[in-house]
């Protein structure tokens, strides 16, 4: 039976719980969870709680959201990372120094190769973005879709498919597992500028510096690593 711990976020207990109550209940993907109603009477928490661990599943896109169907498991299980990253992550909150460690370096070997193998259409792309950004920040409205898309358009430029497939399950864990929040974004949007340029001038050494200190500064990841 869960009991939640005081003055802390309970979801990660919660997400523990529900991988149990998914294996004694046999669910598959396909299925239906139960109702949050009976979720938060098994685990004896808040609904809210419950939600919470809800949208952090559905975020990582193990489970999906029918308006007036219900919760349904997701069709996930061909992705063995995300089999490998729930056993380990639900089991122990150790993992979340690691993971976000983790995504540093696979950002890091990212604009390395990007460095050597961009090309026009992801310069446009990381171009496009910026402005973007600069019109949502002009507006009052925090350009987090635009971060995020920039990001995605390094390890993209990298030509590495295979360094993709395993950042995006990475990045999708680790935002559940630190809220990120970019605490100025006209500073955060300045440097993507700075990180582009030197991946145009194929300037290794700047890019990686760059996108590192980034990455600690603008995410937070500093007080984690």
């Amino acid at each position: 039976m869960f009991n939640s711990s005081i003055n802390e976020k309970v979801y990660h207990g919660i997400l523990l719980e529900l991988n149990r109550i998914i294996e004694a209940d046999k669910l598959r993907a396909g299925d239906k969870l139960p109702s949050e109603r009976e979720l938060s009477e098994r685990l004896q928490v808040g609904r809210s709680s419950v939600r919470e661990a809800l949208r952090a599943l559905e975020l990582l896109g193990l489970i999906t959201t029918r308006r007036g169907e219900g919760t349904f498991i997701e069709h996930y299980r061909h992705n063995k990372l995300f089999d490998i990253l729930s056993y380990y992550l639900l089991r122990d909150r150790k993992p979340k120094k690691d993971l976000l460690e983790m995504r540093v370096l696979l950002e890091l070997d990212a604009v390395r190769l990007a460095c050597k193998r961009i090309t026009p259409k992801y310069i446009q792309i990381m171009e496009q973005t910026i402005a973007a950004a600069d019109q949502k920040i002009e507006l009052g409205i925090e350009p987090l879709e635009e971060d995020d898309e920039f990001h995605r358009a390094i390890v993209r430029a990298s030509k590495n498919s295979v360094l993709h497939r395993i950042w995006l399950p990475v990045v999708d864990y680790s935002k559940v597992l630190k809220k990120e929040n970019v605490t100025d974004s006209s500073a955060s949007v300045e440097e993507h500028r700075a990180i582009l340029a030197a991946i145009c001038n194929r300037n290794e050494e700047q890019a990686i510096l760059l996108l590192q200190q980034h990455l600690l500064k603008a995410r937070g990841l500093s007080e984690q690593l």
